[in-house]
């Protein structure tokens, strides 16, 4: 059970504290509050923890400060739509960057890092095409022992040097090991920190929930945590659901294709018809990856890359988000090479991630109006 309080009721009024009191003295039940502060309200939710069904519901919603109760049935406690008329906020923001339901960004950049040149030339590339995020792989767990796994805190230094000097605000980078996430936060720390990251659960990992657990217990950086290959949607919306239950409500989830031969000639079967899904059930952004989910550089009759076809697919769908790789020299690329846009292409990537961002929102504002007919 959620109690949904009055907004900008304040931990230090008496109506809060009547409550906690109340609370306190529940049989069986505990609880865990969660405060969403904006720039003109905060809204306050309390979880209550344990045999709920014994409650009245009708006695709880008289507790001092206590606008609503939602009763859940669905296991995604936190992070989750527990009914159709929930329209609570969705958005959180970092570095200056805003991330929601109703928002787009594109992170475009490099799978893997592999130089100082080609981070570089990647960054003065995004500049001057306005962005302000992108990818760059320090860490990369990989199928074989013996493949490039990423020069990991080695190469944070200048990354992070590089995305200031770029302007670029939000570094999305996947870590495989809770330690990652000191030397992250050593290297910001030591750059004077000229960016932010965003850290990524990677589909291998997507149930190490020890790795999950302490992940979720930093509130520093936002996750984006990308759905697990060969599981259900429902195991990987859990999987993100143990970030927010850890105290981390800043999540992202990813589409990133589910590994299958039945997705051949694709790297994997794209699943970007998800995305409504996953937004109706949750009330994270959806990210999708693309060349992840292609990858190869395959392209259609029409002149359209199988990339660009992707991307389109997901964004059409409500995508908020799309982590794309690009390499300013894909012969040189220790990772994924092949898949990789290349830096003359971006200029076309943008514009056309863009007409199908437009295409979309004339259909959202269309269907409110037949709505209201």
């Amino acid at each position: 059970m959620i109690l949904i309080l009055a907004p900008n009721t304040a931990p230090e009024s008496s109506v809060y504290r009547e409550l906690i009191h109340r609370l306190d003295h529940l049989t069986g039940i505990k609880h865990r509050v969660h405060r969403e502060i904006g720039t003109e309200v905060t809204l306050t939710e309390i979880y209550l923890i344990g045999n709920t069904a014994a409650l009245n519901p009708d006695v709880v919603r008289q507790f001092p400060g206590v606008e609503r109760i939602v009763r859940i049935s669905e296991p995604y406690r936190i992070l989750g739509r527990h009914q159709i008329d929930d329209r609570r906020a969705t958005s959180f923001e970092y570095n200056g960057v805003c991330f929601g339901q109703d928002t787009f960004h594109i992170f475009a950049g490099l799978c893997a890092v592999d130089s100082r040149e080609s981070v570089e030339a990647m960054m003065r590339s995004l500049q001057a095409h306005g962005q302000t995020c992108t990818r760059m792989g320090a860490y990369k767990p990989r199928t074989s022992p013996y493949a490039f796994q990423g020069y990991g805190k080695e190469c944070l230094p200048y990354v992070f040097e590089l995305a200031g000097k770029y302007g670029i605000k939000v570094v999305a980078m996947e870590i495989t090991h809770e330690s990652h996430i000191d030397e992250i936060h050593h290297a910001l720390k030591d750059t004077g920190n000229a960016t932010g990251v965003m850290l990524q659960i990677g589909t291998r990992n997507t149930q190490n929930f020890e790795l999950l657990k302490f992940v979720g217990r930093q509130k520093e950086f936002p996750v984006l945590i990308k759905r697990g290959f060969g599981i259900t949607l429902d195991e990987s919306l859990n999987a993100a659901e143990y970030l927010a239950s850890e105290g981390n409500r800043k999540v992202i989830f990813c589409l990133r294709g589910m590994k299958t031969n039945m997705g051949d000639p694709h790297r994997n079967f794209v699943d970007f018809a998800h995305v409504p899904a996953v937004k109706r059930l949750t009330r994270m952004p959806v990210c999708i990856d693309p060349s992840h989910s292609v990858g190869t550089r395959a392209m259609a009759p029409d002149g359209l890359l199988d990339v660009f076809h992707a991307t389109a697919q997901g964004i059409i769908a409500g995508a908020n988000m799309v982590l794309v790789d690009f390499h300013p020299f894909p012969e040189k690329a220790l990772v994924d090479g092949p898949q990789a846009l290349r830096m003359n292409e971006l200029a076309h990537f943008l514009d056309d991630t863009a007409l199908v961002r437009e295409t979309y929102l004339k259909r959202v504002a269309r269907a409110a109006q037949v709505q209201h007919i």
